[in-house]
This record gives C-alpha cells, sequence and structure tokens, in this order.
C-alpha cells in the first residue's frame, strides 16, 4: 500500500498539505526539528508533548469551526473554508505522527506493552482490521480487496436509481460473510458496528496528550456518534431491493456515491431473490436499531444528521412488503428522525409523496399489529411534540397549526371511537385528540374529532370526563376557537345523561353520577359557568327542572350535585336531620365543660376579601335566578307523604341555600330570596290542609335547623371570647360548686381528716385498691394547707408509703401501660407535685424528706452524653416511654417549671444541666420533645435557654422541631411576647431550608395580627438572604409606616417594584388561577395535594400592601407606574389575539385591584376613572378568562366604602355587614345581562383547492361510488354487496389492482367520517402492497389528476357539510343528498361559466383535503350500491370490528 494511503479510514491524504512519510518521520534530525517545530525547541520530551498537544487542540478547534461553516457557507466562502479544511486536516495529521514519534523515542521498550498499538505496529492494525471485513469509509460501503479499491473511494459514485439488480446481488455474498450483520447477531449489540464498520467510524485507542484529550472528550464523543450516524445512514441509504429500484431516492449530495469500481455497495450475488430481499430486511433492520441507539444516547446527533438521506432510507421498510419488525423498527427509527429541524416537513412532503399514508395504512390493521400500532402513535407524539416545539408563545391555545394532516387524524379518530374490547388503544387515541384539541383545534374540527370527544366526556371513563372537560373549557376562552363548538349542543352533551335521564332505569344511574360530577366541574370553573348561562340560562334550567321530575334516584344525585356546586360540606349531624330526628338534643352528652378563659381584649379587624365566596355568590345568584327554589319547594310539596328522606334532604338545601344567601348576596338579592313567597303561600292555604301542613313543617324545620345550627357546629381553633362575653350557665354554675368544695376541704377538722387519710387505704402495697377519688380531693383541698402537709406527709407513714409508688427505682408507676384506666395515675401524680409546691412545707418535704426528685433526676442523668451511659433497663428508654405511663415524668417537671419554688427545686437537682447536654443527643429527639413541650415558659430562666438551645441544636430534625413548637407557641399565646418574636426570627438564618420555610410561615400568621407585626418591624431583622422565600413576609412589613420607611432605606422597595412592574405582575396571575383553580377543583387526586394550601383569601400583592400606607401612596404616583397600567387596559382590554398581551392585561388588572382594595388607594382609581372601563371589559370582553378577572378585580375594589358607592352608580351591588361595611361581595344587579355570552356562527366545512376529475372507466366509479355509500349505514349493506360483486366478478376484479383507484379511496376514507372496520374493509378490498413504488405512484395520480383539470377547466366546488354522514352519521338515504350535491354542483357551474372566480378570497376554515368531483352538466351518473334490499339482511363483517 503507498504511504500516502491512510490504513485506517482508506482515504488517500495529499503529501503537499504537510504530509511527511513514515522515512521521513524516523529520519529527522534536531536540525530539521528546529526548523519545521521552532516552538520545541529547548524542550524535553514531556514539554514538547504537552505544548504538541496545545497545538492540536487549536487545530482540532479550527477544523470542528470549519466543519460547521460548511454548512451554511455560499459557494465561494465554501471553497474556502474547504481549502482551510484540508489543511488543518493535515497539520493535525503531522501533529499526531511528531507526538507518536517522541513517545517511541521516550518511553523505554517495555513501556509499550501496556499502550494501545497505534504507531508502533501499524502493519498488524492494519492487516486485523481488513481481514474479511466490510468496511465503512467517508463515502459509502467498500470491500477493500486491495489498496486500489481504498484508493478510489473518493471517486464518485452513479445514483442508486441506476445500480442493477445483477450488481446488487453480486454485493449480498459479502454480508453474509460480514460477522455480526446476517449471522444471527443480537440487534441490540453495541458492538456490531465495530465488526461491520471501518475503525473510522469507532472510537479508537487514545493517542494523544492528556490535555489535549480532556479539552475535547465531549466534542469527540459528539463528533464520533455523528460519524457512526452518518456511515449507518449511508449504508441504509444504499440497501435497495431490486423491486425498490423504480423508487430512488433523491438524494442531492455529491460525497454520497460508491467508487467507481463496485457499481452497488453489495457484493456477490445470492441463490435467489427472495433470499437477497430477506438478507437486506435484516441488515435494514440492524442498521436502523443501531441508528436508535445513537440517536437515544445524543440528542444532538439527531439534529445534525442528514434528515433527507435518513427518509430515503427508511421509506421502504414502512411498506406492506417489509416484515412486522422492519416495519416497527421503522416508525421508531422515524419517532427520533422527525426531531430533526426538517423532520416534520420531510414526513409530510417527501419528494412530493405524504409518508402519512403510511400511518393510514398502519392504523387500519387489526388487534394482532399492536405493536406496530404503538410506535405509529409515537411516532404521532413526536409530531405534535415538533409541533407544538414551532408554535409561537404568544399562540392562544387550539390556534397554533400542527405538522399533521386530516388523513392522519380521521386515522385516529376511527381509533378513538371503536368501542370494542379488542381495542387497547382508544383512550390512547382520545387522549392525543384532546392534546390535539389543545393546539390545533381547527385540524380536529375539520377531521370531525370533536363529536368523539364529547361522546367520551359524556360516556367514557370518569377518570377522563374532568381532563377532556378542561380542555374544551380552554377552548372556549378564545373567540377564534370557540366558533368550533355549537353553543347550546355541543358542550351540553355532558348534561344529557343527568337531563335526559327519565326512563332510563336503573342502569343509568352510575351514568347520571358521572355526568352529574362533569357538571360540578363546569359550574365550578368561570368560563363553564359563563357557557352554560348562554341562551337565558337554558341548559342551568334543565338541571334545575330535572328535581321536577318524578325519579327518586335522579332527584337525589341532582340534590348532591347542588351541594357540592355550591360548596356546602356535610356536617355530622346533618344525618340526624335527614332521619327526622330532633336536632335540640343531638350531641349534648358529647360536649363537656370547656375550661375557663380569661377575658381577652382584642381589636375586631375586618375579615379579607374570600376570592371563593366572590365567586360562589354568583354561582348562587344565578342557581337561584334559575329557579332553584322554587323546584325544591315543588319537590317538598310532592314528597311530603312519602316515607323518603328526600324531602328532608330538599328541606336541608333549601336551608342552606337561604343561609349562604344571607352570608354572602347583598342584601336586596338575599330578602327576595328570603321571602319565599310559594312556600308561605303553602302554610298560609287553609282551604287545602295538607299544604298548609307541608308549608309550616318546612318552615318549622329551617328555623330550628338555624337555631341549633350555633350550637352544633365545631367552634373554631382560633376563635377568641370577646372581653364582655358571658359565659354558659353550667359552666358558671361548675366552677362555683369547684371553689365551694375547695373552701370546705380546707376547713376539714382534724378527725375528718385522718378518717380521709385511712379511707384511701395507701397503707396497702396495690395501687388499684388505693380509693383515687378521695386521694384527689385531699390534694386538691386539705394539702393547700401546710399545716396538713406537715401532719399527713412529714409525721405520717401515708407520705412515705404514697410517694414511693412514683418512684421510679421502685418500677411500679412507671410499669403501668399506657391505657386509658392507668392515665388517672399520671394526672394525680402532677397534682401532688404542683400542691406540693405552693407551700413551703410541701416545698422542703421533696427537698429533704423525699427521693422523687432525686430519683427521676438520676435517671435523666444516666442519659447524659457528659455522665455515664444509659442501663438497658432504663425507663426513659425510648420503647418504655411509648408503651409505658413513664411519660408522665415530663409532665410533673413540667408543673415544678411552673412555679418558683419549682424552678428553685429543678435547679437543687441539677435538671436544667442534664436537659442541656439532652440537646446534643441525636438519636433520641423523644427526650428533646418530651421536654420542650412541658416546660413553662412563663417566666426568663432556665426552660427558655433550654428552649433556645434546641433551635439551635447540631440536628435538622431536632431544629424542625423545636421551631415547629415556638412558632404554635406563638400563634396560641394571647399576648404576644418579643422574646418568643425574637426566637423565631433567629430561625430564619438557620443553615436549614426548611427550618427557614418553617420559621417563614409561622411568622406570615403571626404578623396577621397588628400588634405582632408592629413588634417584628421594630426588630427590623434582615431578609435578603431568603430571597423568594421571604418576599410575603417583605410584604407584610410594607403594610406599615415604620415598616415601608425601614424597607424604604434599604432600597428594596425600589428593586421590588422594578421587579413587579415587569415580571411578577404576571407571576402573581399565575399563582392566583393554580389557586383558585385547586380551590374550586373537585378532582379527589388533587385535592390530596398538599403543596398548594389555599384558603380562598386573595395573596398579598406587592402595589396592594404599598398603597396602605402614605408613603407608599407618594411613591406610586411618584413613579407613575398606576397611569401606564390604566393606559395599557384602556389599549388592550378587548384584544384576543395575542396570549401575551392577554396575560399582561391580566396582571395589569390584579394590581388595580389590590390597588384599589385599601382605603389610600382607591383613590388612584377614582381619579384616573377606570372603574368604569373595568366593568365594560367584564361585560364584553370576548375573552371569558378575562371578565372573570375582571369580575375578581371588581370584588377587590368592593372591599372599599367609597368603591362599593362608585360601583353602585354603575350597577353593581355590594353585600355588607350588619354594621355597613363591604365585605367585598360584590354581584352585578342584572345577573342575566351580565353572564350573557354573545353568539357566533359556526364554520361551514368547505371544500378546498383538491381537484379530482372524473375517474374514466365505469367500474371504477361503481366501486368508487360504493365506497363512498359505506359511510352511510343506511345504504352500507347495499354498498358493500356492490363491492362484493365488482371484486368477484372476472372482468372487474382487475380495477382493485389499480392505484389510482386507491388514491381515490385514501382520498375518500380520509375526508369524511368512516367507522375502523369499514376503514379496514374499504383497504383490504384492493390487491396492492402499500410500499414505496406505491406510495410514489399515488403521489403521481395526485399530480396527473390537478393537471388534467388545469387542461380541462374544471374547478372545485366548496362542499358544505350539511350531510350527516359527514358530521355526526345522520341515518339519511344517499339518493336524495347526491341528487341534490350534483344539483347544486351544475347549478353553481353554470353561474360561473366553468371558471374559478379568483377574486373571491377562500373562507378561512376550509378542509384543503375534501374532494368534490365535478361532472359535465350532460354526464348521467349511475348511482350503485342501492338495489333494493330483500326483506331479511343480515349484517355484514364489514359493520363488526376485527
Amino acid at each position: 500500500m503507498p504511504a500516502n494511503v491512510n490504513t485506517v479510514t482508506g482515504i488517500a491524504t495529499r503529501g503537499d498539505k504537510g504530509g511527511r512519510s513514515q522515512g521521513d518521520e524516523r529520519s529527522v534530525t534536531s536540525g530539521d526539528g528546529a526548523q519545521e517545530w521552532p516552538e520545541l525547541v529547548g524542550l524535553d520530551a514531556v514539554k514538547q508533548l504537552e505544548k504538541l498537544g496545545e497545538m492540536l487542540q487549536k487545530e482540532v478547534k479550527i477544523r470542528d469551526g470549519a466543519e460547521h461553516m460548511l454548512e451554511f457557507g455560499n459557494k465561494t466562502l465554501r471553497r474556502q473554508v474547504e481549502s482551510q479544511l484540508e489543511a488543518t486536516k493535515a497539520q493535525i495529521q503531522t501533529i499526531q505522527r511528531k507526538m507518536d514519534q517522541l513517545r517511541d523515542q521516550s518511553l523505554p521498550a517495555g513501556a509499550l506493552r501496556g499502550l494501545p498499538s497505534y504507531t508502533s505496529n501499524r502493519n498488524a492494525t492494519k492487516r486485523k482490521a481488513t481481514a474479511g471485513l466490510t468496511f465503512l469509509n467517508g463515502n459509502g460501503l467498500a470491500t477493500p480487496a486491495s489498496s486500489a479499491t481504498l484508493q478510489a473511494s473518493t471517486s464518485p459514485r452513479p445514483p442508486l436509481g441506476s445500480i442493477s439488480t445483477n450488481s446488487a446481488a453480486d454485493s449480498l455474498s459479502t454480508l453474509n460473510n460480514t460477522p455480526g450483520i446476517l449471522a444471527g447477531s443480537s440487534m441490540a449489540d453495541p458492538s456490531a458496528a465495530k465488526r461491520f464498520f471501518a475503525p473510522s467510524l469507532v472510537p479508537q485507542p487514545p493517542t494523544r496528550s492528556r490535555s489535549e484529550s480532556e479539552a475535547t472528550d465531549n466534542r469527540d464523543d459528539y463528533k464520533a456518534a455523528l460519524a457512526q450516524a452518518r456511515g449507518y445512514s449511508r449504508a441504509l441509504a444504499s440497501l435497495t431491493k431490486p423491486t425498490e429500484l423504480i423508487f430512488p431516492p433523491n438524494i442531492h449530495t455529491e460525497d454520497r456515491s460508491p467508487p467507481p469500481g463496485a457499481s452497488s455497495p453489495l457484493g456477490k450475488p445470492s441463490s435467489s431473490g427472495f433470499g437477497r430481499d430477506v438478507e437486506i430486511e435484516q441488515a435494514r433492520l440492524e442498521l436502523m436499531t443501531n441508528l436508535v441507539q445513537i440517536f437515544a444516547r445524543n440528542k444532538r446527533v439527531r439534529r445534525d444528521i442528514d434528515a433527507v438521506e435518513l427518509f430515503t432510507g427508511l421509506v421502504p421498510s414502512l411498506g406492506d412488503n417489509n416484515p412486522v419488525l422492519n416495519r416497527i423498527a421503522a416508525y421508531r427509527l422515524l419517532r427520533y428522525v422527525v426531531g430533526h429541524p426538517d423532520g416534520p416537513d420531510l414526513f409530510n412532503d417527501f419528494d412530493g409523496k405524504d409518508l402519512g399514508w403510511f400511518i393510514v395504512r398502519s392504523l387500519s390493521r387489526d388487534s394482532r399489529h399492536l405493536a406496530e400500532k404503538e410506535q405509529v402513535f409515537l411516532l404521532i407524539r413526536a409530531l405534535i411534540d415538533a409541533g407544538s416545539e414551532r408554535r409561537p408563545l404568544n399562540t392562544p391555545a387550539g390556534c397554533s397549526s400542527l405538522p399533521l394532516k386530516e388523513n392522519v387524524v380521521r386515522a385516529i379518530v376511527s381509533i378513538a371511537e371503536m368501542e370494542e374490547d379488542t381495542n387497547a388503544l382508544r383512550w390512547t387515541a382520545v387522549e392525543m385528540l384532546a392534546e390535539i384539541l389543545l393546539l390545533d383545534v381547527e385540524l380536529i374540527y375539520r377531521s370531525e374529532g370533536i363529536r368523539v370527544l364529547l361522546q367520551t366526556m359524556a360516556d367514557g371513563p370518569p377518570e377522563l370526563a374532568p381532563v377532556l372537560a378542561n380542555a374544551f373549557l380552554s377552548i372556549i376562552d378564545n373567540p377564534r376557537t370557540r366558533i368550533f363548538l355549537k353553543v347550546g349542543t355541543d358542550l351540553e352533551v355532558a348534561i344529557s345523561n343527568v337531563t335526559d335521564a327519565y326512563g332510563r332505569g336503573e342502569g343509568h344511574v352510575e351514568a347520571m353520577k358521572a355526568s352529574a360530577r362533569l357538571v360540578v366541574t363546569l359550574l365550578r370553573s368561570w368560563i363553564g359557568l359563563l357557557y352554560l348561562c348562554a341562551h337565558d340560562m337554558l341548559a342551568i334550567k334543565s338541571l334545575v327542572d330535572v328535581l321536577r321530575i318524578p325519579n327518586m334516584d335522579t332527584r337525589e344525585i341532582v340534590l348532591d350535585m347542588f351541594f357540592e356546586v355550591l360548596n356546602i360540606k356535610p356536617a355530622d349531624w346533618y344525618r340526624t336531620f335527614l332521619d327526622g330526628r330532633r336536632l335540640t338534643m343531638y350531641g349534648r352528652q358529647k360536649h363537656a365543660p370547656a375550661p375557663e378563659l380569661e377575658p381577652v381584649e382584642t381589636y375586631p379587624e375586618p375579615e379579607r376579601l374570600n376570592l371563593v365566596d366572590q365567586y360562589l355568590a354568583l354561582v348562587l345568584a344565578v342557581v337561584t335566578d334559575a329557579g332553584l327554589l322554587e323546584a325544591l319547594i315543588c319537590m317538598i310539596e310532592e314528597l311530603s307523604g312519602s316515607s323518603s328522606t328526600l324531602s328532608r334532604k330538599a328541606t336541608l338545601l333549601l336551608g342552606e341555600v337561604l343561609r349562604a344567601a344571607n352570608r354572602l348576596l347583598p342584601l336586596p338579592l338575599a330578602a327576595k330570596m328570603q321571602s319565599l313567597p310559594k312556600l308561605f303561600c303553602l302554610g298560609s292555604d287553609y282551604h287545602k290542609g295538607q299544604n298548609r301542613v307541608v308549608g309550616t313543617s318546612t318552615l318549622a324545620s329551617i328555623d330550628s335547623f338555624n337555631r341549633n345550627r350555633s350550637r352544633l357546629q365545631t367552634p373554631l381553633n382560633d376563635s377568641r371570647n370577646r372581653a364582655n362575653s358571658v359565659d354558659d350557665p353550667m359552666r358558671r354554675g361548675q366552677r362555683q360548686i369547684e371553689q365551694v368544695k375547695i373552701k370546705m376541704a380546707l376547713q376539714l377538722d382534724d378527725r375528718t381528716f385522718q378518717l380521709m387519710l385511712g379511707d384511701t387505704q395507701v397503707g396497702n402495697r396495690d395501687h388499684t385498691k388505693w380509693n383515687y377519688e378521695i386521694l384527689f380531693d385531699l390534694f386538691e383541698g386539705p394539702f393547700l394547707s401546710g399545716k396538713r402537709v406537715e401532719e399527713g406527709l412529714r409525721n405520717n407513714k401515708f407520705g412515705r408509703r404514697l410517694m414511693p409508688f412514683w418512684y421510679p427505682s421502685s418500677r411500679r408507676f412507671s410499669e403501668l401501660r399506657k391505657t386509658k384506666s392507668n392515665i388517672r395515675w399520671v394526672k394525680l401524680g402532677c397534682l401532688i407535685v404542683s400542691t406540693l409546691v405552693k407551700t413551703p412545707e410541701g416545698a422542703r418535704f421533696l427537698l429533704h424528706e423525699d427521693d422523687l426528685l432525686k430519683d427521676l433526676s438520676e435517671s435523666f442523668a444516666q442519659f447524659d452524653p457528659w455522665n455515664r451511659n444509659p442501663t438497658s433497663d432504663s425507663i426513659l428508654t425510648k420503647q418504655h416511654i411509648e408503651e409505658t405511663v413513664s411519660y408522665g415524668y415530663f409532665e410533673m417537671l413540667g408543673q415544678l417549671s411552673k412555679t418558683s419554688r419549682g424552678m428553685e427545686l429543678m435547679e437543687h437537682f441539677k435538671f436544667f444541666n442534664t436537659f442541656y447536654h439532652l440537646s446534643d443527643l441525636k438519636f433520641r429527639e423523644d427526650l428533646i420533645k418530651g421536654i420542650i413541650e412541658n416546660l413553662d415558659y412563663t417566666v426568663d430562666g432556665h426552660p427558655r435557654i433550654v428552649l433556645s438551645k434546641a433551635l439551635t441544636s447540631s440536628y435538622k430534625h431536632i431544629r424542625l422541631y423545636s421551631t415547629d413548637y415556638l412558632g404554635k407557641f406563638v400563634l396560641s399565646s394571647k399576648q404576644q411576647n418579643a422574646w418568643t418574636l425574637r426566637l423565631l426570627l433567629t430561625q430564619l438564618y438557620d443553615p436549614s431550608q426548611e427550618v427557614r420555610e418553617l420559621a417563614v410561615n409561622f411568622l406570615e400568621e403571626a404578623c396577621e395580627n397588628r400588634e405582632t407585626l408592629r413588634v417584628v418591624v421594630e426588630m427590623q431583622p434582615t431578609l435578603d438572604h431568603l430571597g423568594e422565600l421571604g418576599h410575603p413576609l417583605l410584604l407584610k412589613f410594607m403594610s406599615t409606616d415604620a415598616g415601608f420607611r425601614y424597607l424604604y432605606d434599604t432600597e428594596y422597595i425600589e428593586k421590588e417594584m422594578h421587579a413587579w412592574f415587569h415580571e411578577r405582575n404576571q407571576q402573581y396571575v399565575v399563582l392566583v388561577e393554580v389557586y383558585l383553580s385547586k380551590a374550586l377543583t373537585t378532582d379527589p387526586a388533587e385535592e390530596g395535594d398538599d403543596l398548594l394550601v389555599f384558603d380562598g383569601i386573595a395573596p398579598p400583592h406587592f402595589y396592594g400592601e404599598m398603597v396602605k400606607t402614605e408613603l407608599g401612596c407618594q411613591v406610586l404616583a411618584e413613579k407613575g407606574h398606576f397611569s401606564d397600567f390604566t393606559h395599557f387596559i384602556r389599549q388592550h382590554g378587548f384584544d384576543s389575539d395575542d396570549s401575551d398581551i392577554t396575560m399582561k392585561l391580566k396582571s395589569v388588572l390584579w394590581a388595580v385591584g389590590n390597588i384599589g382594595a385599601s382605603e389610600g388607594g382607591i383613590s388612584f382609581l377614582e381619579d384616573d376613572e377606570i372603574i368604569p372601563v373595568i366593568i365594560e371589559i367584564a361585560d364584553t370582553s370576548p375573552v371569558l378568562s378575562i371578565r372573570g378577572t375582571c369580575f375578581f378585580v371588581i370584588g377587590l375594589i368592593a372591599s372599599t366604602e367609597q368603591g362599593a358607592e362608585i360601583l353602585s352608580d354603575y350597577g353593581w351591588t355590594t353585600a355588607t355587614t350588619a354594621l355597613g361595611l363591604p365585605t367585598g361581595m360584590c354581584i352585578p344587579v342584572d345577573i342575566e345581562k351580565f353572564m350573557a355570552l354573545p353568539t357566533w356562527q359556526t364554520p361551514d366545512v368547505v371544500g378546498g383547492d383538491r381537484r379530482l376529475p372524473l375517474l374514466k372507466s365505469q367500474h371504477e366509479r361503481d366501486a368508487i361510488e360504493a365506497i363512498e355509500n359505506l359511510c352511510n349505514t343506511v345504504v352500507a349493506n347495499a354498498a358493500s354487496r356492490t363491492l362484493a360483486k365488482l371484486k368477484s366478478k372476472q372482468e372487474t376484479r382487475h380495477i382493485f389492482s389499480s392505484t389510482q383507484l386507491l388514491h381515490r379511496a385514501l382520498h375518500t376514507i380520509s375526508t369524511r367520517r368512516y367507522r375502523f372496520p369499514v376503514r379496514k374493509y374499504a383497504l383490504e378490498l384492493f390487491d396492492i402492497k402499500f410500499d414505496a413504488p406505491v406510495l410514489a405512484e399515488l403521489a403521481q395520480h395526485e399530480h396527473q389528476a390537478y393537471e388534467e383539470l388545469k387542461l380541462t377547466g374544471g374547478f372545485v366546488i366548496g362542499h358544505r357539510n350539511h350531510h350527516g354522514h359527514h358530521t355526526h352519521g345522520t341515518r339519511r338515504s344517499r339518493h336524495s343528498m347526491k341528487a341534490k350535491s350534483r344539483r347544486q354542483s351544475n347549478a353553481q357551474f353554470r353561474q360561473t361559466n366553468g371558471q374559478e372566480d379568483e377574486g373571491n378570497q377562500p373562507n378561512a376554515f376550509f378542509i384543503p383535503d375534501s374532494p368534490v368531483v365535478v361532472r359535465p352538466k350532460d354526464t348521467r351518473v349511475r348511482v350503485t350500491g342501492f338495489e333494493a334490499p330483500d326483506q331479511t339482511l343480515a349484517n355484514t363483517l364489514l359493520m363488526q370490528a376485527d
């Protein structure tokens, strides 16, 4: 082999570009090196290698940049870059040879044994690499028989279409001899590429320096993968069967030709053509599998590969004449290829051919080809992703354009509506259609997929219904996509199972329940509520009228539905009311007397706006306006004499509606609802006694229900008694009795006292024999006297026998199991300790004469890490505390810490020293919890130090618990203490993010109290380190004068104003909408999500908090942000085309609303006169979500007296408290006008410019006519018989081998609605294998059809889709429809004189793939397939699923 031929790649190198022969390399002298390598002069071998590595790294970067520029440069620049690239490659080879020479000279002979043999044994490497292998060089497949063959590899090759069958056959022998390709090797084996391809395309042993390798490691991995993928792609494109040569791929790149000496990339011929095909299919399968592995590992390679070449090699594997595994592998590879920037365009138009027909064919196969269908669905999924990535960010939902055509979507629709059990992909198809709906609603509309989604939403799985409902709500929001739904008929399918339930039977109950849940989803969303209010609230009135239907199941389902719609939560005592029992006695025995609460002086704060209540107020007004109260009263009147509970349930709902109206609605509307004219008429009807009984009993039930509500409802945890509250008489009496008992106990005489001591039976060793009640009375009364302590404990055996029971060392109390009966001994022990420390005598008894505290101190000291190791039988082990009443010792110590004497005792016995050390224990958090929970922190001392030490523990779980306890302690305190707030602020600087977040949450809740907020602001904490976590707390600081000045001085206000003006306003919109969606959701899966906690109150807004202070109002006025907001509202208030503008408009509206929610900010709105503009947008905005935003903003404005007064001038009424203060609940006076939805005209389905001439053969016309009739269920049987006759006759059988007829059939089934079995039947009629040549012929037929129409002057008539067989499958005869269509077509033809009116603009909504055949006026067409059927016709297999 010549020296200038690379032995690895087989590519000849040019010696005039810096290359040197091997002999020259070995004879380089130091002088030559100084002349050629001046950079290496004076350096040793190691330094020279490092220097050469740096030079090599630089040259590699130049080479990579040049290769990248080749993809984008013009011809002139391309020639310059190619010249520089050749020189750079030559320089790289020169540097590598120099590095190899230095290694050989510098390393000892034995050191080369462990290194890769790259230069030291080139001939061996060459012989090993070329032994029996087929190499893939940079230009294609080649069999290196000699050096001449390798030298010829750079010669251009002829086009693949010119390869003869003989040359292809001759090359198969080489593939048979290739190990790993056709010899049973695993397709997933990564080493197959190394066995099949040249080492130039496989990663080779490293020969470069360490610095160069480290710098270019990732780059080389990508380059190697790209080179390997390109080699596989070229090999795949070159594998062509003899039967595929009529479909030459269009490859325009010059460097993909094989060497001129090899006429084909394949070797010797095989024995038979079938064998050759099998071997080529196997080779394709492995090549496609290897490509998939590369693309799966490296996403960048997918984008840089030659997509045209890949499509060329892929298309032959998609045909019917390929094995199933090949088609699956081809679809799988195609899924990765469409990720290329040109992939979707090539898929839809590859050299004039639509590859979507392969998908149509694959999706029409039966269930045995499930794996192939799955790969097709994944390919469609990839096309959808590619389309969504191309979608502009400001495009509204449903307005983008996907790289899918109608033929593919209709194939998906046919699978989605097939209800057979064998259809495993039905729900996958439904979900895919829903996603296409959200991206390209017009495509779904033209493909008649909306009907399938609506039907699935009504009758499909319950878990899919909310998903589809939310998808349709997104479409309804925008006017551009809303027009594709027929208002009053489409989305109302969701409520059909409820409104049409009469006479359905018991089997329809589950369907009604699912439909009722769907109705709740619609009514609990703003867009759904507006949509159902269209046409004078016809849909809601239909739901209300269902209560008048005499069906128990239906009525109960609808009642439950309204309970959920109005957010009425059932309580425990509802069942008592429904069962007919009295509520006056319910639950009295369950309520224990509450402990006495000291009067606390509090200042009532106004209730903040609740967005959920604002929405529910509107829903309540809508349903009552639709006649809910009248329907309930009619139901009660009808069911008064029955034993069913529905009457009481209706009464309960009636009472709840009246209560909600009294709480939420404005006074005029609430008073109108409370009047209940019909019910009072029934109660005052003395002519019909039954009516009077119904009316009076219902009113009495509602009155009893309301009177007992306050007693039956559980009080809120955070409720506080007012300073002038009057205690319950029963509680006052019990307290007086207890005080009398204590006074009498202190006045006992000595004899009675001694008798009581004897009656306790303490002398008995068994504590179960003791009289617990007498013991409790003794320590509650007599032992409060120091004299009795001396007599009973110090000078009597009573104390020496009683107290040892609680000694830890006695193992009596500490071994009691934790049961309900043993808990009383814990209470008695706490009572004894607390009683003794109240007197000096008792304290001295515990200090000097009793060993309880000493013994307990020693038990705690066992766990002191500074003292000794704990014993295994200690009473304070974790298991012992969990299973016994040993936890009671913590409560006893807590009783000691409440008094000064007790604190002295604990200090004396060194409890606090032990507690300090216990906080360092990592795995005994139970001890630390018990100590922290029970200590009293009223007095400044050791307990607070113990708490602070736990807050700063070395272990995060201890700090988390301590912070949680401290936060709850702060919230439960009746008056705020500076020391607790200071400790909580200290936790903001904890190293753990969880601890900081927990502290911020507690501080936010605590700062709801104005006094607490004042104390925290005075401490002036630094919260910059918290980032986003501290923003809510800082917003609260802004609402006070001191806090705003503090933040203004730190430049926080300036920075945040800029951030909110540009970014955070829109983030606030997303936050509020997510919160509202969660609060109004009915999905149990979402309700269980604890990530978002929303109580309905509007989140704090920067501008809303700013205007609560005078300085904030002044800063806002100076910045001019409010003027910018109002200008944007006036300018873009009614825009709907740009989603970015819509989002910004919402953010501006929320900012203005929050500004107007305070007394200081409402003046901004009044001065700018923006309130009437917001009201106008709320009434007439084309985007429904904008109207909802305005509705909530109006509620914010109505939370001030001045705002409510302004809104009343524009027809909005506000709910107020008994004192006349606005609550923020504001609704329009004219509900029907506000909820009115503008009507629209649904676009007609019109034909585009697809022109198909009349078929020449009468038999073909009859066949296509019969295929068209298959979509009509009335005449489908006759059409199938016609097709069967044409198929069976000898003289007409040949038409089903015509690709022209196949082209017409494919267009027909892809532009009209056909069920899956019909599509399958129609395609299986043809005796044509759907493969690449057939696809080429289909494209040719389509082109010829258009050319013929141009020559004959034909034109296309817009075919309006008014017929049932197109849209909803109306059972209508095709005789009249075809005749009517023909008459309309001829009439329009005569009007235009057979010429197209180019001046008319096409309709914006059309189906470009709908063909309309235009026939001459005098041509008579015989309609086939309409022979008179017999009286008894069996259903054909055509209409059944396989």
